[in-house]
Order: C-alpha cells, then sequence, then structure tokens
C-alpha cells in the first residue's frame, strides 16, 4: 500500500473518530439541558409598535390526549394525589388538579427529581377520559410502572408503583 493511500486513510479513521465524540458531546448537552426555547417577535399592536420579544413555549415532545371535563365530579373515582414511596422525596404528597404532571431533572417539570437515572423531561402523568395514564418521554432510562417498562401511554391503576430512577410513587384517592 503507498504511502499516500495509508495517510488518507488514517486521516479518514480520524475525522470519523471526532464525527463519533461531536455526537456524543451533543446528546449529553441536550439531555442535560434540554431543548432551546426560541425567541419569536411578538404580533405588533394597532399603534404600529412591535411590543418586547417573549419566549416561546418548548414544543412538547409528543401529543396530549384530550383531557376529561374540569368538573369538580368528572373524576371523582380517580387519584387525587400523588405519594412519593421512595427516594430522596420519599413522603412527599402532590395533589392533582386534572392538569398533566410532568416529571423530570427539569426545574420547569412538575415534579423535579433531581437523580443521575432521570432525564431533563422523563415523563408525563395525564388524565385521559377517568382514568390517570403515565407516558414515557424518551426517557433513557426508562418509566416502570409494577416492575414493567412503559412504551406507551399506560393507565396508572390506584396503588400500583411507579418507578422514574430511584424514586417510586404511587396514586392514592
Amino acid at each position: 500500500m503507498s504511502e499516500l493511500t495509508l495517510l488518507l486513510l488514517k486521516l479518514g479513521f480520524l475525522l470519523l473518530l471526532w464525527a463519533f465524540v461531536f455526537a456524543i458531546v451533543y446528546a449529553l448537552r441536550s439531555d442535560l439541558f434540554g431543548e432551546r426555547v426560541r425567541r419569536m417577535p411578538a404580533p405588533q399592536s394597532a399603534s404600529g409598535e412591535q411590543a418586547p420579544y417573549t419566549a416561546a413555549p418548548a414544543a412538547d415532545p409528543a401529543p396530549r390526549p384530550v383531557a376529561a371535563a374540569s368538573s369538580p365530579g368528572a373524576a371523582a373515582g380517580t387519584a387525587r394525589r400523588v405519594v412519593i414511596t421512595s427516594g430522596a422525596k420519599a413522603g412527599v404528597e402532590l395533589d392533582l388538579d386534572d392538569q398533566p404532571l410532568t416529571i423530570g431533572r427539569s426545574s420547569d417539570s412538575g415534579l423535579v427529581i433531581r437523580d443521575d437515572y432521570t432525564s431533563t423531561h422523563h415523563a408525563r402523568l395525564m388524565l385521559w377520559g377517568d382514568e390517570w395514564v403515565i407516558q414515557d418521554l424518551d426517557s433513557t432510562n426508562g418509566t416502570f410502572l409494577d416492575g414493567k417498562r412503559v412504551t406507551a401511554p399506560t393507565p396508572v391503576p390506584l396503588g400500583a408503583t411507579v418507578k422514574i430512577g430511584t424514586t417510586s410513587f404511587e396514586l392514592r384517592r
């Protein structure tokens, strides 16, 4: 093999290696810091002045199912609170208010879990019809319901154990 061919192979391999390193760094950055929020210009007012820029909300990673009616009796037989049974926040209770509850490391989550095994936006707990459903948001380490990995939106019965990272919780009335 000629020296030129060997040199080109070495450079090609080095370039491929650096591309792999950059791909890993990009994946880690997006997992640690989440998605960037784009700034969109506000609509112009009637006087022709443009309102100050406002941050647009981050795009939802998955579509949300239609929530049940918000009347007090609409979900009378369903869970009304989340109780953390194990992990760093064991004993903490959160009231559910028929709105989706996001779970993850991000400070904008409804339930923040600071854990090495929890993704920035790990899972979503939402009311679908008259039952609560857990949805994994493509987390790295997965969401488990009674020991089984959740791959699609799955109904969560009262008292069933949901495990995210090292934290477990249950839905209760």
